[in-house]
């Protein structure tokens, strides 16, 4: 009897370690496979490829892929306009997605968890301040207004992060405001400064660690919304420009040919579809494994 109340007690106790929780979660294990899919191809890009992206065949123009009756064995996934190799194109130009996406992350996060972090803490004007700010960013349509910035800045791939980070930033400053407006009401934030801690240690010391689940989420969420951002200004001729391998500038590329040349146009597209489709299945993973609420 008393082995069966340990077993039991052992059961209700017993908490599966973080990586087992993923690996259990059916959507956040598939999303974080096509993830490291890419970033694998990515980092090991010249492993996978037999012709340099920017090389122009001039007797290779508009070639089928080769299961096609009229691909070559040489061009897996045919060629474009100019006679590049769509295959290589597409492994370079996962590079700068994942570059794009990675930037884009990390400065809308830096950015917007300090303003939601000094937003809620400190409250008052500064906070009706920022948040009125923030109110007005997220009034736009976040593609019109990353065009309207790097329309004001000039087009470029620094531009096209730069404006694509701006949009970002309310996500992260309403997380990170709501979590510190929670956690500052409890007691270890009280015992914290009657201990003689500083307002900043006690933000950035206790409260700021009680906000990294949420922004775990938001970042991987985040990603797929930056690349799918970055990939529209590129389209658009705002981003990333020719000749550099990007999947939006591919797209843009094929748009004179999409009934001739299909594949030009599919490839890329499906390859944005992917990436965007396994953060977003990550973040949502992510966001069940971190929930205390779901923790069972």
């Amino acid at each position: 009897m008393k082995a069966n109340e340990s077993e039991e007690t052992f059961i209700e106790n017993y908490k599966p370690s973080f990586l087992k929780k993923i690996t259990r979660h059916k959507g956040a294990s598939i999303g974080l496979f096509i993830i490291l899919f890419f970033l694998i191809t990515a980092l090991f890009a010249p492993l996978f490829v037999h012709h340099d992206p920017g090389t122009i065949y001039e007797d290779a123009l508009k070639v089928p892929p080769s299961w096609s009756s009229q691909g070559q064995s040489t061009f897996f996934l045919g060629t474009d306009d100019l006679g590049r190799d769509i295959f290589s194109r597409l492994i370079y130009g996962s590079r700068v997605s994942i570059f794009i996406g990675f930037f884009v992350v990390i400065l809308s996060l830096t950015l917007g968890t300090l303003l939601g972090l000094i937003s809620g803490y400190f409250g008052g004007t500064l906070d009706r301040v920022i948040m009125r700010v923030i109110d007005i960013i997220m009034s736009f349509p976040s593609i019109l207004l990353a065009i309207v910035i790097v329309t004001l800045l000039g087009p470029g791939i620094k531009n096209a992060v730069f404006a694509v980070s701006i949009v970002s930033i309310p996500g992260f400053t309403r997380i990170v405001r709501s979590t510190v407006l929670v956690e500052k009401e409890k007691e270890y934030k009280a015992a914290s400064e009657a201990f003689g801690a500083s307002p900043f240690r006690t933000l950035f010391l206790e409260i700021f660690p009680n906000c990294l689940a949420p922004l775990i989420v938001q970042g991987s969420l985040s990603f797929s919304d930056a690349i799918l951002n970055a990939a529209a200004l590129s389209f658009l001729g705002l981003g990333a420009q020719p000749p550099l391998a990007e999947w939006g500038i591919m797209l843009s590329d094929a748009k004179p040919f999409i009934e001739s040349a299909p594949w030009m146009a599919t490839s890329p597209g499906i390859c944005i579809l992917l990436l965007v489709l396994g953060f977003n299945l990550f973040g949502d993973g992510l966001r069940d494994v971190l929930d205390p609420k779901l923790d069972r």
